[in-house]
């Protein structure tokens, strides 16, 4: 063995239990459970080859970057001395391009969600751990990516902690606009966050009816009730919060509704009205009408 990789044998191995700041990356194919038997292998072959080819055309080494197989995906770490930049830029954009490539000649796209966060990782014979791993992996599997890769019909989303965003995303660079990114809050297990959306090759996507969902998927706040419902509320740009409050009114109304898996349950003081997933053809009126005159929208 060299001296060199002797060095750098010892040092990984005093340093093994310790945690090292990396980007961490974590690949979701979408409704890979669609996928039968025979189809799977050709599609993590897929996703290998757009993975791997786009690190060659960014100028990452293959070797430098730990992969691990998730079966239906890919979790990835890649160490400080590489720019975050590169992979949140020229990397995702070649990524882009290839599943583009991939796709056209196939009659069901590939699609995949891709989340980015940085933070302290740790690695033993395994693998790697931390609550940076788990954030990343909490992002690409979130209701917002997988409804935006399905609502927009895209190929690829792109989520990114509220920390890389505000650390290297905001900054700008080559491949990487901010203005294209656009943000949502997520009730995750460990709690609510912030994360920044991205469509590669469009503007930023319209976050604004995807928000916090109460029942399913790893976006439930915590375990519901013995009665299987969870509180949650909507977001807007009024309630940025997800509060729901239309003012003081006798009593309150409260609204127990089943939407999508399970119970979802709005209170409010006054008025309440909730729109979701709708497409309107014409001019519409939301909303009553109050006054003397009640034949006016």
């Amino acid at each position: 063995m060299e001296h060199g990789a002797q060095h750098r044998a010892a040092h990984e191995a005093f340093d093994a239990d310790e945690a090292r700041y990396e980007l961490v990356i974590s690949v979701d194919a979408r409704r890979s459970g669609q996928y039968n038997d025979a189809e799977k292998p050709r599609m993590r072959q897929r996703i290998y080859r757009v993975l791997e080819s786009a690190l060659a055309q960014s100028g990452v080494a293959r070797d430098a970057v730990h992969r691990e197989d998730r079966g239906d995906g890919v979790l990835m770490s890649v160490p400080g001395r590489i720019p975050v930049s590169r992979l949140l830029g020229l990397w995702t954009v070649e990524v882009h391009e290839n599943l583009r490539e991939e796709n056209g000649s196939l009659l069901v796209p590939l699609g995949l969600r891709v989340a980015m966060h940085v933070g302290p990782v740790r690695h033993d014979s395994r693998g790697i751990s931390g609550r940076a791993v788990d954030l990343t992996c909490r992002l690409a599997d979130s209701s917002v990516a997988r409804e935006l890769l399905d609502r927009e019909r895209a190929d690829l989303v792109l989520a990114v902690s509220d920390s890389l965003y505000a650390d290297v995303v905001q900054a700008g660079g080559k491949f990487i606009d901010p203005a294209r990114f656009a943000p949502a809050r997520l009730a995750l297990k460990e709690g609510a966050v912030t994360a920044w959306f991205h469509l590669p090759g469009r503007p930023a996507p319209d976050t604004g009816a995807l928000g916090p969902r109460a029942a399913g998927g790893d976006d439930a706040p915590g375990a519901a009730g013995a009665g299987g419902a969870a509180e949650a509320a909507v977001p807007s740009a009024e309630h940025p919060r997800g509060d729901v409050d239309g003012g003081d009114s006798d009593g309150g109304d409260v609204e127990d509704r089943e939407d999508g898996g399970g119970s979802v349950r709005y209170t409010a003081r006054g008025d309440l009205s909730v729109h979701r997933h709708n497409v309107y053809q014409q001019p519409v009126h939301i909303g009553r009408v109050t006054g003397t005159d009640k034949g006016k929208d």
